[in-house]
């Protein structure tokens, strides 16, 4: 592949999982309104991950009133945040280690669908702030993947960046700002004819 200037990540999917921590808030906050409503899996949260938060809560709770919905979206974006700091989530194998190794080479970034403030809680827990030159998602600007990716770039400077993600969202959003897709097969999603692909995430060591 070519020379990159940096590289931009997607965060759920590509570098951790937190269903079964976002799982645990999100029956919190039913439990707490007494929302009738079935129990929240970590497949449940692992089918809708990578989708606007308003998006994945009026996937998951189809059936209740907009009223509750409207509970549900905002509380449940506070809890995730609250219940993964405590809890944390699953790093995936490899990503420790390989952003410490990419880190020395490109500047790094992430751009979510997340809600605000749950970058940040990434960063805290798992200790890698100091590896990443800036973030941006849903919950800060309202805006889609798209919109944010090409935001990140202009507000940087980015010129040859490449987009490493595990959802269509992401590949879509890499299209749409002219950015090459690599496709982390280890994820929750599928995305066919990426410009690259790796099955685990010290693959990207020798892609990039």
């Amino acid at each position: 592949m070519k020379k990159y200037d940096s590289v931009i990540f997607d965060l759920d999917g590509t570098l951790w999982d937190t269903c079964h921590a976002c799982a645990v808030g999100w029956n919190n906050v039913l439990d707490r309104h007494r929302i009738q409503f079935r129990a929240i899996s970590s497949e449940d949260i692992r089918k809708v991950t990578g989708r606007p938060h308003e998006e994945c809560v009026r996937s998951v709770f189809q059936g209740l009133d907009e009223e509750e919905l409207k509970i549900l979206i905002h509380e449940t974006m506070l809890e995730d945040n609250r219940v993964i700091a405590q809890m944390g989530g699953d790093l995936f194998p490899g990503v420790r280690e390989g952003l410490a190794v990419l880190a020395g080479k490109y500047p790094l970034f992430i751009v979510s669908n997340c809600q605000a403030g749950y970058i940040e809680t990434f960063l805290s827990w798992s200790g890698l702030s100091g590896l990443f030159k800036d973030h941006e998602c849903w919950g800060n600007t309202g805006l889609g993947k798209t919109e944010n990716l090409d935001r990140l770039m202009k507000r940087n400077g980015l010129r040859c960046p490449v987009l490493v993600g595990d959802a269509p969202g992401d590949q879509k959003a890499a299209k749409e700002c002219g950015v090459p897709f690599i496709f982390a097969e280890y994820g929750f999603g599928h995305c066919p004819a990426p410009n690259g692909s790796v099955k685990k995430f010290e693959e990207l060591l020798n892609l990039l």
